[in-house]
């Protein structure tokens, strides 16, 4: 058994320490709303915070999450301001990736409460939109920034 900490609890997890972490998220602890997109890091739909910092949890082991702090979007504060500002923007259309877009925001936020166009785009580069709503997604972060579009 090994001990992870996820959204702010001492879980005991019985999964091999080679596991991808999404997959505990999910399938062991039922937090599904971390979504499985790509596998290799590259779309940021199964993106979690590890001790704050935005990462890929399809290629982070239950071995390298060890002694890490994991937040999940289902850990976020209810109602975070990120979440609420999507909703005025209405950002998702088919929402495959927006937990995934909101933890990176939510990371960008948390070391830049005021991001410009620039360090928004570059925190949120490799979150993959198929609906293509990067225009939507700039906006809803600078309003949840308090910075005007």
């Amino acid at each position: 058994m090994t001990k992870l900490n996820i959204n702010g609890k001492d879980r005991e997890i019985s999964a091999a320490a080679d596991t991808p972490l999404l997959w505990v998220l999910r399938d062991e602890m039922g937090l599904t709303g971390t979504k499985f997109g790509c596998g290799i890091a590259q779309c940021g739909a199964c993106t979690v915070h590890a001790d704050g910092e935005a990462i890929r949890s399809c290629v982070t082991t239950v071995e390298m999450a060890q002694g890490m702090r994991i937040t999940t979007i289902e850990g976020l504060e209810a109602k975070h301001p990120l979440q609420a500002a999507w909703e005025r923007h209405n950002v998702p259309q088919c929402g495959y990736c927006q937990s995934g877009q909101i933890m990176s925001a939510a990371a960008l936020l948390a070391t830049k409460p005021k991001p410009n166009d620039a360090e928004i785009v570059e925190a949120m580069n490799g979150n993959i939109c198929r609906c293509g709503c990067y225009n939507r997604i700039v906006a809803a972060i600078k309003d949840a920034a308090g910075v005007a579009a």
